[in-house]
Order: C-alpha cells, then sequence, then structure tokens
C-alpha cells in the first residue's frame, strides 16, 4: 500500500472505496475491485472445496465461489440478516464472492486522511491490509483483496470444478 499511497498522494486524488462491515468495524476496498453487491443468496456447498470456501452460487449462469470474511479474518460466525450481502470482485483473474455483515457505502477519502497501517496490526496474516482511512470520527480499514488469499488459496481456488 505505501507505493499506492505515495502514488496518490502525488496525483492528490482521493480513494475512492466500499465501506462494509463485520462486526463492529468497518472496512473498505478500493471500488475498482468490486465488481457487483448483492442479497444474500442460497450457498451450494462443494464436496472437496478449499477450507476457506463456503460453496458457489449461480449468478446469471455463472458459478462464483463464495468467502465468508469472517471466517477468513478468524471472526465468530455471525447470523445471517437482512443486511447479509455478498460483494462480488474479482481477485486475480477469478470472480469469487464475499460475505460481509453489510455494506455501508461508496465514499472520497482524501488521500490526506490515509495512513499506513499501524506497525501493531501490519504484521504477520495482515498483509491484506493497505491502510487506515478516517473519515470525521470514522476508522475504515483499507483491504487489498488481492492479498486476502495466498498464492497456494488462489490456486487451489482454481482447481475446483465450477460449471454452470
Amino acid at each position: 500500500m505505501k507505493e499506492t499511497i505515495d502514488k496518490l498522494q502525488v496525483s492528490g486524488e482521493p480513494v475512492q472505496v466500499v465501506s462494509f462491515n463485520l462486526g463492529k468495524e468497518e472496512y473498505g476496498v478500493d471500488i475498482s475491485q468490486v465488481q457487483e453487491i448483492i442479497r444474500m443468496v442460497e450457498i451450494t456447498h462443494v464436496p472437496r472445496a478449499p477450507h476457506f470456501m463456503e460453496g458457489v452460487i449461480n449468478l446469471r449462469g455463472q458459478l462464483i465461489p463464495i468467502i465468508d470474511l469472517r471466517t477468513r479474518f478468524s471472526m465468530p460466525r455471525a447470523l445471517l440478516t437482512k443486511s447479509t450481502r455478498i460483494v462480488v470482485t474479482e481477485i486475480g483473474n477469478k470472480r469469487v464472492g464475499l460475505i460481509v455483515d453489510s455494506v455501508s457505502e461508496v465514499l472520497n477519502i482524501p488521500i490526506e486522511q490515509v495512513e499506513e497501517a499501524p506497525d501493531m496490526i501490519a504484521g504477520a496474516g495482515t498483509e491484506y491490509i493497505q491502510g487506515v482511512g478516517k473519515v470525521n470520527d470514522r476508522l475504515i480499514i483499507l483491504l487489498d483483496l488481492t492479498m486476502v488469499m495466498s498464492g497456494d488459496e488462489k490456486d487451489e481456488l482454481d482447481t475446483v470444478e465450477l460449471s454452470a
């Protein structure tokens, strides 16, 4: 993220993010990584799917693997509610749906309000945290979705045979 923050600081452009909640925390991802946001639908579990994959959904004829971000971030599972959403993203060259508790809004965060992740949270296992955005009295943890899965996990996802 340092390189990304440095590039943005030179351009002076705000960071445009889609914000969502997991528990009491608010997260944001670059809007360019989000393809669409849908209501929760029934997930079909796939035999021998990678441990981090909840299953798949059929989205207009295309099967999309689904990952629960709570599980991914070692958070306790939550009951699904009317606010639960699936954020459809592109990670690498694969469309992947991410289950989140709720989606808040699209925010333009001035680059001077974005800081690198503090050392204490930028340690092992948090390489997906790009930085922290400050909006009024809110702190938004900015994620790099390309880092949410390791290279091995991305490869493992590619081996799941999916066809609509």
